[in-house]
């Protein structure tokens, strides 16, 4: 068993620190090239990628009756999250910022016991609590003038991303996370062409360091992160896969400090320990209630080793 875990364990934390250094990259691209266009360059950079790997990864053409829910991933979890927090970042503090978004598994597990039949585990509720209130005490460490309109905006990018790891859960039943993601993506970046005529204004007198935060932004934490977030939470619960979300605030906080110089308040950090430790508590509780053999059943039947979906459980296309 433990065995088997591995990849999803490395999947999920590479996940955690891919998307934890978007924050402060964030900061330093929409300094450099604005709202519009950070948000337009880094959805058309990473569908640019993931569509030059389709052939070689043999990434299908979707279903047509697929089409509603992947529009809705595109729409939600690319654009309308790339929007929102990149202007909310404009006036909150990347390490704020991501504290925010952390709330977003909060909103995924709701809509998955409401609407997927997953089942709302008081361990789940218990450690989400936790985490949320580690959460709360970073977010209104430095006093409610931290908690700002811009607030707001990021929260709003939270409740979107929570509505995209719902909505992709399905369509992690049929498709690989490579495929899925390459969907999104691709959705997303349509959606956002509306700003593609800035985004080449913005583009001609960027800084170096905003265009390669930009291109950062769209290889790793869009196209890689959501490739290997989609193999994870394929394989996983949701509960668990997003409960790994609680750590990218921690891992963002000490990003920020490095790249940005931004500096935790110590009450900040004892937040961020909170945060870590209802992340423990769901999954260490989880265990040792069930015991792996019925953590294996909860695998949905696409969670075979590679990453594509199980040929044995596959549907046949029509």
């Amino acid at each position: 068993m433990r065995k088997r875990s591995a990849p999803e364990f490395f999947a999920l934390a590479g996940t955690v620190v891919l998307w934890a250094c978007a924050f402060p990259a964030i900061r330093v691209g929409v300094a450099g090239l604005g709202l519009a266009a950070l948000s337009f360059l880094r959805l058309a950079v990473a569908a640019v990628a993931l569509l030059a790997m389709s052939p070689f990864a043999a990434v299908r053409l979707p279903r047509r009756r697929d089409l509603p829910l992947i529009a809705l991933c595109g729409l939600t979890g690319m654009t309308a999250y790339q929007v929102l927090l990149n202007w909310g970042e404009v006036h909150v503090a990347a390490g704020t910022a991501s504290l925010l978004i952390a709330i977003a598994p909060v909103f995924s597990v709701l809509l998955a016991s409401a609407f997927l039949s997953e089942p709302l585990a008081r361990n789940v509720v218990f450690g989400s609590l936790i985490a949320i209130a580690g959460t709360a005490v970073v977010t209104l460490a430095r006093g409610y003038a931290g908690f700002s309109a811009a607030s707001l905006v990021v929260l709003a990018a939270a409740v979107v991303q929570g509505v995209y790891h719902f909505a992709s859960k399905p369509l992690l039943r049929y498709y690989s996370g490579l495929e899925v993601a390459t969907y999104a993506m691709v959705a997303g970046t349509v959606f956002a062409l509306p700003l593609a005529p800035g985004a080449a204004k913005a583009t001609a007198g960027a800084p170096p360091d905003a265009l390669w935060s930009a291109v950062f932004l769209g290889l790793l934490p869009s196209a890689l992160g959501f490739v290997i977030w989609g193999y994870a939470v394929a394989r996983l619960p949701l509960a668990a896969s997003t409960a790994a979300l609680y750590l990218v605030p921690p891992v963002a906080l000490v990003v920020s400090f490095v790249w940005l110089g931004e500096k935790p308040l110590p009450l900040e950090l004892a937040g961020g320990a909170v945060t870590v430790a209802g992340v423990v508590l769901i999954n260490r509780r989880r265990t040792r209630r069930h015991g792996p053999a019925a953590y294996a059943t909860a695998r949905p039947p696409a969670a075979s080793a590679h990453v594509g979906p199980d040929p044995r459980t596959t549907p046949q296309r029509h």
